[in-house]
């Protein structure tokens, strides 16, 4: 822990990164989407199928990496999960066609679905109490900074370098991350055994664990499938995809202070309590976002979704971790985001088909209000991190 008494804004920056290249990568494939939808003639459903490919590498790397994190430890997984996907964006770079860049999105989406789990492990590994909580909705802010970046390489770089070129610099920027990740220190004590994933979850499954994966899945089904969306179904509504980058720009700027807000909740009441509330506000702007006819309207309503889906995002992340016992905190970990990400494979699937079946927007987003309302529920039905004995959470 030494290291981490003498750097920890150092140590926290870095591992920051998984979330800023998590949130860039959705961000850029929300608006390559519309681009490839056009340059290859693809479906609606042909477009959703790019995003939930994508999810379904990071349902397998969640669950993989996680485990990983317990047997080789948390900094070499952090390496191994970030350098899958910058070779991954280099190849696709060069990807021909529909199908290939499928399969090659398959393993970019792997490294992403490792980076989250592993990285909030190793930030639950060297903070506690209700400062862990903190620490860890503050560290998913990174995201919006991605999302930000994302924006803005979209904006103003791909009229000139295109997709494949945006890629690129995506890869090399993942590339000087993996530098500062070797600086940083393992937290997790060498493995003594290699107990099989299946057995971690037949040891440490509670009834309460099938509530905590029904909160994760409907997070993320509302995330990804309002999200990766939003520029599309902004053009759809007429308004171009230069605009619609602008609008989306403005949108994502409100996760910043739903942090913040979700933060400063998270020191004085329960973190499920907050994530119950952030989820109760996103269904309200998702009504909100459906039944907008209006360039104002989107904006404030897109604003309102922002803030608190995305605070809701980093109370469960917060959640999570600091229910289950050091040796098995990132297999657990990983394996409830990789039930969260089916959900996200789902939701960008099913409005592609929906849309393909002329269904209103209004409507598909009335869906999304009632998932959002099913979440806020199950998360009730978890204990408090205090009350677990396999936790190590002091209040």
């Amino acid at each position: 822990m030494d290291n981490t008494q003498q750097r920890p804004t150092f140590i926290f920056l870095i591992i920051g990164t998984a979330w800023l290249f998590d949130a860039m990568d959705v961000g850029l494939l929300s608006f390559i989407m519309p681009i490839v939808h056009q340059q290859w003639a693809l479906s609606n459903s042909q477009t959703g199928l790019i995003s939930s490919v994508s999810t379904i590498g990071m349902v397998c790397g969640g669950f993989y990496f996680g485990h990983l994190a317990d047997r080789i430890g948390r900094k070499n997984t952090l390496i191994a999960t970030l350098l899958t996907f910058s070779i991954g964006n280099l190849i696709l770079a060069i990807s021909p066609g529909f199908y290939t860049f499928l399969g090659i999105r398959f393993f970019v989406g792997m490294g992403l679905g490792g980076e989250l789990p592993v990285a909030a492990t190793y930030i639950a590994d060297i903070y506690r109490g209700t400062k862990r909580s903190q620490m860890l909705i503050l560290a998913d802010s990174f995201w919006a900074l991605g999302w930000l970046v994302a924006s803005f390489l979209s904006f103003l770089l791909t009229p000139v370098l295109g997709w494949r070129g945006i890629l690129v610099v995506t890869a090399i920027a993942g590339v000087f991350a993996i530098v500062l990740r070797k600086h940083i220190h393992e937290t997790a004590p060498k493995s003594t055994g290699t107990q099989h994933w299946l057995v971690s979850l037949k040891t440490t499954f509670k009834p309460w664990t099938l509530m905590l994966w029904l909160a994760w899945f409907m997070v993320m089904f509302s995330y990804y499938g309002m999200f990766m969306w939003l520029p599309s179904i902004m053009v759809d509504k007429g308004y171009g995809i230069v605009n619609s980058f602008g609008y989306t720009t403005i949108i994502v700027v409100a996760q910043l202070p739903g942090y913040l807000c979700a933060s400063w909740l998270a020191k004085r009441i329960r973190v499920k309590y907050v994530f119950a509330i952030y989820m109760l506000g996103t269904a309200f702007g998702a009504i909100m976002f459906g039944q907008s006819a209006s360039a104002l309207l989107i904006v404030i309503s897109g604003c309102v979704l922002s803030f608190f889906n995305l605070g809701a995002y980093g109370a469960i992340i917060a959640l999570t971790p600091e229910l289950y016992a050091h040796n098995i905190r990132g297999t657990m970990t990983g394996m409830a985001q990789g039930i969260g990400r089916i959900g996200a494979i789902f939701g960008p699937l099913l409005i592609g088909v929906l849309m393909d079946h002329q269904i209103s927007i209004s409507i598909i987003f009335v869906i999304f209000m009632v998932s959002l309302l099913i979440g806020s529920i199950a998360v009730l039905a978890l204990p408090s991190a205090d009350q677990q004995p396999n936790g190590d959470v002091t209040q």
